[in-house]
């Protein structure tokens, strides 16, 4: 599975989402701006010592993104401007999970570009969003659970 952070703002969002991609095997894809350096020692600090254990790949922008990974509406967006829950997803191993910064979300030009695949995480409407990395955490299983788990071990 694929998890693609469209110019990500915090370092620690960006390394428990790092953790998360350790723990179920995703790999992790950043679009560049990014709001902060890589070697950013809370980045790193979020991430614990599982950055061993992911595959991390940065693109200078968005296009460069889909010339790598293909096929854009075939994947996934997260906004909280859909009425279409996350569940209703169908996800395989192969599935791009793309979520925006956590200023502003994604671009509502991408969001325009790609109605049938926004979807939500549904949440009282007193509340903006969620944390960038309780998202990410909420999908990627959602989407493990409808896989069976695999390939996650259990100890």
């Amino acid at each position: 599975m694929h998890v693609v952070l469209v110019e990500p703002e915090i370092p620690p969002n960006t390394g428990n989402i790092a953790r998360t991609c350790a723990a179920t095997h995703s790999r992790l894809h950043l679009v560049e701006p990014l709001g902060f350096s890589i070697s950013d020692r809370y980045l790193r600090r979020a991430g614990l010592d599982y950055w061993d254990f992911v595959e991390v790949r940065i693109y200078p922008d968005w296009q460069t993104l889909v010339e790598t990974l293909g096929h854009p509406e075939t994947w996934h967006y997260f906004t909280s401007h859909s009425s279409r829950f996350y569940t209703e997803a169908h996800y395989t191993q192969d599935s791009v999970l793309v979520f925006g910064k956590e200023s502003t979300g994604l671009p509502q030009d991408l969001l325009d570009r790609y109605p049938q695949a926004n979807y939500v995480i549904p949440m009282n409407r007193q509340v903006r969003s969620l944390n960038l990395s309780n998202a990410v955490a909420i999908v990627v299983y959602e989407a493990m659970r409808q896989q069976g788990f695999g390939p996650i071990e259990l100890p």
